[in-house]
């Protein structure tokens, strides 16, 4: 039961507009970022004491993140709404449940069959929405609706569904009407369209230089589609445009966020800031100003504020000067209120997530999408005897069979360990695995005279900024093509990526293109190599 609003002071009212970032872990020592993930006794602070109105997760299994779900909700004295960035679904961030291939691979879907991409989508915010609720995730920070029209975005990139506002617009709306049948709630983002950048807004701000017109042409048709299918909130993108303010990002702009989201658009749900931490708002604006610009320009959610303690006592503090009205403040609880009245917010058993999940659906669901998505260069399967015997009429005696995995950064591949099929189907096959990273890949040091089988691992990561294909990548690719150790060539992630590497392919090299990287990415993509 929500209390009347009226019955809570202003610092209250404005906690309860604060989202902060935790660790789904529930030990202190488990946390894997300490700058934006607080311990124990300060997070129990924020939730029981200031009454913050919600928590955004990440880490740990989907089964501790219902206990720790469960812990949050019993400190909270007004209930929760409880999200994650969950655009490839649970799995994605909560290890246990369902990892969807990136929405860009729908992209590849639809357009050869625009009806069967149009399910997947719906299926994939439905069996999202569904295993978010069984661990007590009610606010799914999903579809992403920017328009990908820049290939050397670094942060955007796979996370859309495609590079066409039209494209875009129906495979989020089918996101949207699948998570629907579930009472969580959806998020467009980044709102006016964070496609066509080239600069990360988690470490620069990035500048869309565009007209009016093209913004109305491009990048605001999917944002406009969601509000039609009942999207519940926006989140605003990082960005500065001129073309609607020359000063302020759109996150703290009143022209942007007030003038064309909520009066021209027509958006009566709730806008959510992106992160505050990220670098294109923090090292801007102070961490204490930059929430109360945000409230000015019509925020109703502050997403993970640099200081929310600070945050909360900076935006009374305008309100009690004059410089924000309390009737302001009392809007956007409403709008809270009304959301959570939406959705489930009673406190979850650890085992409803295996109760409650349709596990089998969504595995076979992940799987067609793999296989429809997936790109194929030359013949296949390659068949391991024959290689063996073309090696031995080249050389004396056989080289051995090198599984050569180049990724950007060995510590951040949660997709890779030593029973990931990238390492345990090949080594089935003969094959001895190196492990690489383009941060230290030295090619000079790479033996030659190994028919190697290439399999790299690249995307568009924020903070990481690899959306492009970096030199190391590259040079390793040639080297190989050039002493003929290219035996076959996988590539998990950017299809930006894949339209530099596989037209230098000949067509006896066979190649594969996946949008996934994960371990069920990785056994598609390689039972298709060798025919397994």
């Amino acid at each position: 039961m929500l209390p009347d609003i009226d019955k809570l002071s202003l610092a209250e009212q404005v906690a309860q507009m604060v989202l902060v970032r935790a660790s789904g872990f529930l030990f202190d020592h488990q946390i894997q970022y300490p700058v934006w993930e607080p311990q124990a006794a300060t997070l129990q602070h924020w939730v029981q004491d200031l009454g913050v109105g919600g928590v955004i997760l990440l880490g740990a299994s989907a089964g501790e993140l219902a206990i720790r779900i469960q812990q949050l909700q019993n400190w909270a004295k007004i209930p929760l709404l409880i999200s994650a960035d969950i655009e490839e679904g649970v799995g994605q961030r909560f290890e246990g449940a369902t990892w969807f291939p990136p929405p860009m691979a729908l992209a590849a879907i639809f357009r050869k069959d625009q009806k069967l991409g149009l399910h997947y989508a719906e299926k994939m915010g439905a069996i999202t929405a569904k295993e978010a609720l069984a661990i007590g995730i009610n606010w799914v920070l999903a579809p992403v609706v920017d328009v990908n029209n820049n290939p050397d975005n670094p942060v955007i990139n796979v996370r859309a569904f495609g590079e066409t506002p039209d494209e875009v617009s129906q495979l989020a709306c089918a996101f949207i009407r699948g998570a629907k049948t579930h009472p969580v709630l959806t998020t467009a983002k980044h709102f006016p369209g964070h496609g066509d950048t080239a600069v990360d807004s988690h470490l620069h701000l990035p500048v869309i230089p565009h007209s009016t017109n093209r913004l109305v042409e491009v990048e605001l048709p999917p944002f406009a589609a969601a509000i039609a299918s009942g999207v519940d909130t926006v989140m605003s993108a990082h960005l500065l445009i001129p073309s609607w303010d020359e000063e302020l990002p759109a996150t703290l702009s009143q022209k942007i966020l007030t003038g064309q989201l909520r009066q021209k658009l027509g958006f009566e749900g709730l806008i959510t800031t992106d992160a505050l931490v990220m670098g294109a708002i923090a090292n801007g604006y102070g961490a204490n100003e930059a929430p109360v610009m945000a409230v000015e320009a019509g925020a109703d959610i502050l997403l993970m504020p640099v200081d929310p303690e600070g945050a909360i006592n900076a935006v009374c503090a305008a309100v009690e000067s004059g410089r924000i009205s309390r009737a302001r403040i009392r809007e956007s609880v409403e709008r809270i209120w009304q959301a959570k009245s939406k959705v489930s917010l009673e406190p979850v058993s650890p085992t409803n997530f295996v109760e409650r999940t349709a596990q089998n659906d969504a595995l076979n669901t992940t799987a067609e999408i793999l296989q429809q998505s997936q790109i194929i260069h030359g013949s296949l399967p390659l068949v391991l005897e024959k290689v063996i015997t073309a090696r031995k009429l080249n050389h004396d005696s056989p080289a051995d069979f090198r599984n050569l995995i180049v990724v950007d950064d060995i510590f951040l591949c949660d997709f890779l360990n030593k029973l990931a099929p990238a390492i345990t189907l090949p080594n089935q096959m003969g094959y001895k695995t190196q492990i690489i990273d383009c941060q230290t890949l030295a090619i000079s040091n790479l033996e030659a005279h190994h028919p190697t089988l290439l399999q790299m691992f690249i995307r568009g990561n924020p903070f990481r900024s690899s959306a492009g294909l970096t030199k190391a990548a590259e040079d390793l690719f040639k080297k190989l093509l050039t002493s003929k150790d290219l035996q076959a060539f996988v590539l998990y992630g950017s299809p930006y990526v894949m339209q530099q590497f596989i037209p230098l392919l000949g067509a006896e090299i066979p190649g594969i293109f996946s949008y996934g990287q994960m371990p069920a990415a990785q056994d598609s993509a390689l039972r298709t190599l060798f025919g397994m």
